[in-house]
């Protein structure tokens, strides 16, 4: 037996962690984690007057964070039943591991949102929303189609109606810091938060799962899947943003948006280009038409899912090709791929000791994010090489493992 077939049949067979996995998958899931360390790290804007978009900036912000979304609803369609889901009891066992799993990555991101750092942690909107998604892991591939294109349409919609009656509660229904555990003692204000009118709105984002549980219910063995799934993703993103652009520079959107700000000279042109996040998006209904990073509206939903389903489809692709030249070309992304949440969660205490501190003699942004990257990386691909999974990946995996009722494998 060759040890290309003899790897394929360990992946059958369950005989490693993370068995059955497409290594594409945790490939993607791997840029999104480096893609979300550079936004973290390095300058989305340039430090002049009109805040001009760097390329990271460009690149990276809204899309990272998207991707690592959609990649959540890949993972669960995959581990319920593929293109066939789970019914009965074994969706329901299935649908307690996931819960128990979530409530393993809100606790992670609320001990997280203790530390003092100028990132918004994406872990317990993350919890949330494999709790939000729940209800879909039983639907076929048709039934997701209907729901996450008319969540897509029409989420946008409600939220930019709700958001302005929250944000005018007095206090206003916002934390203005990452969810931690004292934010339990306000839940009202904590779930509006976590839901509308915080940095990643719930509400707006089970999008990405529900497009990740479309992705992940498709047969993604077939040999031209992939390619269809990088050329109509990078077709719809193409698309989408190119509406957005032209309802705001040709059609009078970011004019109008700019009489509504009242802000002579503000940047919104730049804004627009990299993160939306902090502006009260009201008094307009201009600004459903953008497709502005962390808008979250249609148009920038509708983007950044296809950037992701775009992403994981070259991945797919490279996967393939790693396959026929016997060659583990995915092995530095796919490392860090397979234990996010460690290594997120590690990469967000290191950057919390910088906070309001100056770097280290001789280091530079740039130098601080490499070394982040390159340390994510080499981990990664040690524990894979090992077969171990990351501490926090182990723990998860322990709480599914315990809600599907089979606790005695937990390797």
């Amino acid at each position: 037996m060759t040890s290309r077939n003899a790897a394929r049949l360990a992946r059958t067979t369950g005989s490693q962690p993370g068995a059955g996995r497409l290594h594409g998958v945790d490939a993607a899931r791997g840029l999104a984690l480096l893609g979300m360390m550079a936004t973290h790290l390095l300058p989305t804007f340039q430090s002049n007057a009109d805040l001009t978009p760097t390329w990271i900036g460009l690149t990276f912000s809204g899309r990272a964070a998207a991707l690592f979304a959609v990649l959540a609803g890949v993972g669960l369609a995959l581990s319920t039943g593929k293109q066939k889901p789970l019914a009965g009891p074994e969706l329901s066992a299935a649908r307690r591991g996931v819960a128990l799993r979530a409530l393993v990555i809100a606790a992670v991101g609320l001990t997280l949102g203790g530390v003092e750092v100028n990132l918004a942690i994406i872990l317990v909107h993350y919890g949330v929303l494999f709790l939000c998604v729940l209800p879909f892991l039983g639907m076929g591939l048709k039934r997701l189609l209907a729901w996450a294109g008319g969540w897509i349409l029409g989420s946008p919609v409600l939220a930019y109606l709700l958001r302005p009656w929250l944000l005018a509660a007095e206090p206003p229904l916002q934390l203005g810091h990452n969810p931690s555990w004292e934010d339990l003692a306000t839940p009202s204000r904590l779930l509006a938060d976590l839901f509308f009118t915080g940095y990643y709105p719930v509400f707006q984002w089970l999008s990405y799962l529900l497009v990740g549980l479309v992705v992940g219910r498709l047969m993604l063995g077939k040999a031209m899947l992939p390619a269809f799934l990088l050329v109509a993703g990078s077709v719809a993103a193409v698309l989408s943003k190119a509406l957005g652009v032209a309802a705001m520079e040709d059609w009078g959107g970011r004019a109008a948006l700019e009489k509504v700000l009242n802000s002579p000279g503000y940047p919104l042109h730049s804004v627009l280009q990299v993160n939306l996040t902090g502006i009260p998006q009201e008094g307009s209904w201009w600004w459903l038409a953008s497709a502005a990073p962390h808008s979250g509206t249609t148009l920038d939903l509708v983007h950044t899912s296809a950037v992701a389903v775009a992403v994981i489809g070259a991945c797919l692709l490279l996967g393939r090709l790693a396959e026929w030249v016997d060659l583990d070309l995915l092995l530095p992304l796919r490392g860090p791929g397979a234990m996010t949440l460690s290594l997120y969660t590690v990469h967000v205490w290191v950057v919390s000791g910088f906070y309001l501190k100056p770097l280290p003699a001789g280091w530079t942004e740039d130098g601080m994010y490499f070394a982040q990257a390159a340390t994510a990386i080499v981990v990664g691909m040690v524990f894979v090489l090992l077969k171990w999974r990351g501490p926090l990946e182990w723990l998860g995996h322990a709480a599914n493992q315990a809600g599907r009722g089979q606790v005695r494998n937990l390797r």
